[in-house]
């Protein structure tokens, strides 16, 4: 059975919070959905954590450490599912928003949905990184004309073969701004 959603877990040196962001996957997501753990070559005992708690449906692969861009493109040629969404593996970002994503998509198939960061409270937001990322949103959307509140989000959601087309080359975080403008 194809899922219908798969989600790429970029890790790197999460061991502090990866056990709960792992549980709080698997209470969200079952049968229909696809967990796709990439470890970025982690130092700490982030592997150890995915192998033990991976349930035997979840992908988990390893790689020498590259940066976040570089985890999400190993996981990409491995999706499934219709839908592809990221979900990073430290507390900022609560897994079962994605529901509200995929909840849009249904609706709207064959568009890229992005979350938001600051449409409402989030006493998660890192407050360090808050004033460059509505810079570079307003950068991107003035390039791009596009309306985008948070191009820096970790949660979009792609229709997967669209994703899969993208000709991404980021290794770091820069794989942000390459997949808000797209090919």
């Amino acid at each position: 059975m194809t899922p219908k959603l798969s989600i790429i877990v970029p890790v790197y040196n999460e061991a502090r919070t990866l056990h709960l962001i792992m549980q709080k996957l698997h209470d969200v997501f079952h049968e229909e959905t696809q967990l796709i753990f990439v470890n970025d070559g982690s130092k700490d005992d982030s592997l150890a954590i995915l192998q033990k708690h991976a349930c035997s449906s979840d992908l988990v692969l390893t790689k020498a450490n590259g940066g976040k861009g570089s985890a999400v493109r190993m996981g990409i040629p491995h999706a499934e599912g219709k839908w592809t969404a990221i979900q990073d593996a430290d507390l900022e970002y609560e897994p079962s928003e994605i529901l509200k994503l995929l909840a849009f998509a249904e609706s709207h198939p064959d568009t890229v949905i992005f979350g938001s960061r600051f449409l409402q409270e989030n006493p998660n937001i890192y407050k360090r990184n808050l004033w460059g990322n509505k810079t570079i949103t307003a950068f991107l959307n003035i390039l791009f004309k596009s309306h985008l509140t948070d191009s820096y989000t970790c949660f979009k959601l792609f229709p997967t073969r669209v994703l899969k087309d993208f000709p991404l080359t980021a290794q770091g975080f820069e794989l942000e701004a390459e997949l808000s403008h797209g090919p």
